[in-house]
């Protein structure tokens, strides 16, 4: 009877600590799975005197489920040409000039760049692409303009009240330089040519060029119309990646066709003004200038074993002999790194 009596005390007893020995594994694991040591339990006596868990850790554990954002990834800039000689740069008549590389925007020649200058007809270089991007070369068009502004102009030779497309009036516009279409572009695009000058001016500066300012869309002189060397080579830069834009640019001659006001259609021929693209190899734009405050302006666009280089003239005497010598210098002298 006592053993039994101990057998069944004994048993008793086993079911109370085995539940003892449950609860403490159950403590231990979710300490473990908190991360926690002792100390570092609520109503811990060491809890005061342990060091304190850095914010950062804690910070990192409260993160450690949030999605990590991606980095930012800055472009890689695009390698410029190296200069490989020890030639001089040219000497060229113009007042303000630069060579510009196409694919990484790098200043190649330069002489007073920055040079605020009145541009002449190279204006229109922006009233093109302004009205590439604000209009539809399919729209039909009513020429609308003050015949007062065209005093002593080129013109490709449309009237108030002709009809046309806005395709063939961009031709008028940059290869016979016709400030008769400039008006008509302006005032079809935004309404007045105030208000398309407004378009030009936020234009120039979205890319970040501040050294321009217009006044109209045909490039007449003006003292509050002026730009540089610098800024017109760089919107050619940007004008140029518009195929429309390219096929303007390098176009010899455009047959344009004009309903008339009277009723008569009439479909005639306007020619490039830009000498560039007969005289140099590689020529594929862009548009020349000129005006008695202004002399010659240009920018050129020349292409060589797949580089583009753009060269722009402010205030010159003779394109044809500054132009060149530009050129020539920086194709000869400057090496592209391979893409």
């Amino acid at each position: 009877m006592g053993y039994r009596r101990r057998s069944r005390r004994r048993s008793g007893n086993k079911a109370p600590l085995l539940g003892v020995v449950i609860i403490a594994v159950a403590v231990l694991v979710v300490v473990a799975r908190l991360d926690l040591l002792p100390w570092q339990l609520p109503g811990s006596d060491r809890a005061a005197s342990a060091t304190e868990v850095p914010s950062s850790e804690l910070q990192s554990r409260v993160a450690i489920s949030t999605p990590t954002a991606t980095p930012t990834v800055t472009p890689t800039p695009i390698p410029a040409p190296v200069k490989t000689t020890n030639a001089p740069p040219p000497n060229v008549s113009a007042l303000g000039a630069v060579a510009i590389d196409e694919r990484s925007g790098a200043v190649l020649y330069e002489k007073n760049a920055h040079a605020r200058r009145a541009p002449a007809s190279i204006t229109k270089i922006v009233t093109a692409i302004v009205a590439l991007e604000n209009g539809n070369i399919s729209d039909m068009v009513t020429v609308k303009y003050d015949p007062n502004e065209l005093v002593d102009s080129t013109v490709m030779g449309v009237n108030v009240g002709d009809r046309l497309s806005l395709e063939d009036l961009l031709y008028g516009l940059m290869l016979p330089s016709g400030n008769d279409a400039a008006l008509a572009i302006a005032s079809h695009i935004a309404g007045s040519e105030k208000a398309f000058c407004d378009l030009m001016n936020a234009k120039m500066k979205v890319l970040g060029l501040g050294d321009s300012h217009f006044v109209n869309a045909h490039g007449l002189d003006n003292k509050d119309h002026y730009s540089s060397a610098y800024d017109m080579a760089m919107v050619s830069r940007y004008a140029m990646q518009n195929p429309v834009f390219r096929k303007l640019a390098l176009a010899k001659v455009h047959t344009v066709t004009v309903w008339r006001a009277n009723g008569t259609k009439e479909s005639y021929d306007v020619f490039n003004l830009n000498k560039l693209l007969s005289i140099y190899p590689g020529a594929d734009g862009i548009k020349v200038g000129y005006t008695e405050n202004a002399l010659r302006t240009i920018v050129g666009s020349v292409t060589k074993d797949g580089h583009r280089v753009f060269v722009a003239l402010m205030g010159s005497v003779d394109l044809w002999s500054d132009s060149p010598p530009i050129l020539d210098y920086v194709f000869k002298n400057f090496k592209w790194p391979s893409r």
